[in-house]
């Protein structure tokens, strides 16, 4: 897996402690599905892993949205150190774990224990927005529009209901969406959009 995803041995390390600390936080507070917790790596790293392909070039900030375990947003930060990651997580154990894990690999991120919408309210904005089993892409949409600027991208992994939530999905205005096929699961995407639907 880690020659896969081309991750160096320092940062592997880091991911050896990231899913050593899930499986022992997973025995009190459920962060992950448990039948998904002993292919860790593939389910959770290496599918996070797999949205740095599609960062665009010179981005220094990401904000990760309805956290949770930290997929995708903390697995980002470790792979990129020298990018600005904010995690944010309503649940105040889920949170707790995130800043654990954050201190225990030396990954500097900035987590927030607070909804979605009062860190919008702050005018936090980013250069790249993901989120990862959180809302349908049209809540994601509206969810994350208060924190892009005109170039920010959007990034939302997505199962087999992907070309559904498309359908769903009202005028756009000058937002683009497009669709890319998973490393780590035939019926999986990758939901990529540009622009903002707001001025």
């Amino acid at each position: 897996v880690a020659a896969a995803a081309g991750i160096d041995t320092a940062i592997l390390r880091r991911f050896d402690t990231y899913v050593g600390l899930l499986e022992k936080w997973q025995r009190a507070i459920n962060l992950v599905a448990p039948s998904t917790l002993r292919s860790s790596w593939d389910r959770h790293i290496l599918d996070s892993l797999q949205l740095g392909g599609f960062i665009p070039e010179g981005a220094e900030s990401l904000v990760d949205l309805g956290s949770g375990a930290g997929f995708p947003g903390l697995v980002l930060a470790m792979a990129r150190p020298a990018m600005r990651v904010q995690l944010i997580e309503s649940d105040q154990r889920k949170a707790e774990f995130l800043r654990h894990v954050s201190r225990e690999t030396s990954t500097p991120v900035i987590v927030w224990a607070r909804r979605i919408e009062d860190v919008a309210a702050t005018g936090l904005k980013a250069d790249v927005v993901t989120a990862r089993a959180l809302a349908p892409l049209d809540q994601l949409i509206d969810l994350s529009e208060p924190f892009c600027h005109d170039h920010t991208v959007r990034l939302f992994p997505k199962g087999e209901s992907a070309a559904a939530e498309l359908t769903r999905l009202g005028a756009l205005g000058t937002i683009q969406v497009t669709m890319s096929a998973s490393v780590t699961a035939a019926s999986a995407t990758i939901i990529r959009v540009e622009g903002k639907r707001l001025g």
